[in-house]
């Protein structure tokens, strides 16, 4: 329907004119409201706790002689290990972290779900003698040799850094891990 040139839109509230002039023509003023909306939407998104900052534990395994990798070197002892280019575990594969104090010394025990334990099982008995590597936040930060199938899915990590860290550490990974997890479940 047309009246003196102007599109007509007959809906349920009635006639309305379409590109009056005066109105929401065409472009500028609904595209500002669209962005204003937009630039809004992230505020929307859950608070962070003011001051934390997440922990992220990623393993990587050591790859074997002729395979390709990225050489890795630990801070400390300076150790360098080749490491394939994709994590085996990821932060999203820990469950909880401890400190445990073994013969050697204290280390950080890693918790797996129960489907990374079920792949840490395979993954350990097919790669006898190489490391794993644990990277928190993109650092590597310690290795652990694979000298038996691990069916329990723990992972018990020796870290180079001192042992009065360890439990700020392990605070940060399980306030991580418990973040993850609630927004898997939020989803």
């Amino acid at each position: 329907m047309m009246r003196a040139g102007i599109p007509l839109f007959l809906g349920r509230v009635g006639a309305v004119a379409l590109n009056r002039p005066g109105r929401w023509d065409n472009g500028p003023y609904l595209r500002s409201l669209l962005f204003g909306v937009m630039a809004l939407l992230p505020g929307c998104q859950a608070a962070k706790p003011p001051g934390f900052q997440p922990l992220v534990a990623r393993f990587y395994l050591e790859v074997g002689p002729g395979e390709a990798g990225v050489p890795v070197r630990l801070p400390v002892s300076g150790v360098c290990i080749t490491v394939g280019a994709k994590p085996v575990f990821t932060e999203y594969d820990l469950v909880g972290a401890e400190v445990a104090h073994v013969d050697l010394g204290s280390c950080l025990m890693l918790q797996l779900t129960p489907a990374a334990a079920r792949d840490l099982y395979r993954l350990s008995g097919s790669s006898l003698g190489r490391r794993l590597v644990l990277f928190l936040n993109d650092a590597p930060l310690g290795a652990r040799r694979i000298d038996q199938a691990m069916p329990d899915g723990v992972i018990l990590a020796f870290v180079e850094t001192p042992d009065a860290e360890l439990p700020a550490l392990v605070a940060r990974l399980n306030r991580t891990s418990a973040g993850l997890a609630a927004a898997e479940k939020s989803r």
